[in-house]
């Protein structure tokens, strides 16, 4: 005889955080944050196909305010750095980040001085989507794997000071222009000849 047996039909057993989870994740609304290619791959999830509408997710927010979750999508020129902190800041709390493509994650094929080299940079990236461009089936998983994280993600001051650390992380990172490779060529060559 367990406790389910002792209450009445209809009641169920939660936490306050796993239900806030679940309405959280349950209706995000992204921010229209196209940048570049990848912008069309994004624009696509919205089609029938696709049919982003069976997440709550069908209304991207052409200001800010209303939306609580950015898909940065393409590359980020150092002069769109300072744009792309600005809508973050005034996105509604708690909010979001997917990096888009490999351009948005690590500078893609434009690595010199013009293009950030990874958003992580300038804001904190909670899933990074590879490709490029990456399909909008690849968006819709890591839709669903940020909706696995904010389903289990804590409420309160843990989560507040969570996110102060991760973004503290991110803009105190190296650039990856600036990190040293972790092999190099000749001694993996040399390896792979003496294998």
């Amino acid at each position: 005889m367990g406790l389910e047996e002792k209450i009445p039909g209809g009641i169920a057993l939660t936490t306050v955080e796993k239900l806030a989870g679940y309405m959280r994740k349950s209706s995000m609304w992204p921010a229209t944050f196209g940048l570049a290619c990848c912008a069309i791959e994004m624009m696509a999830i919205g089609t029938p196909h696709y049919d982003l509408a069976r997440f709550g997710m069908e209304r991207f927010a052409a200001t800010p305010r209303q939306a609580d979750l950015m898909i940065v999508a393409g590359r980020v020129s150092n002069k769109m750095a300072p744009v792309v902190r600005q809508v973050y800041d005034q996105m509604a709390s708690p909010k979001w980040v997917i990096s888009m493509g490999v351009c948005a994650s690590s500078g893609g094929m434009f690595n010199n001085y013009a293009i950030v080299q990874g958003v992580d940079h300038i804001i904190p990236v909670d899933v990074y989507l590879p490709g490029c461009p990456p399909r909008p089936e690849m968006l819709l998983n890591a839709i669903i794997t940020l909706h696995e994280q904010v389903q289990g993600s804590k409420l309160g001051v843990n989560r507040e000071a969570a996110a102060r650390a991760a973004e503290q992380a991110a803009l105190t990172a190296t650039p990856t222009e600036l990190q040293e490779p972790t092999h190099d060529h000749e001694s993996l060559l040399g390896r792979n000849l003496l294998a």
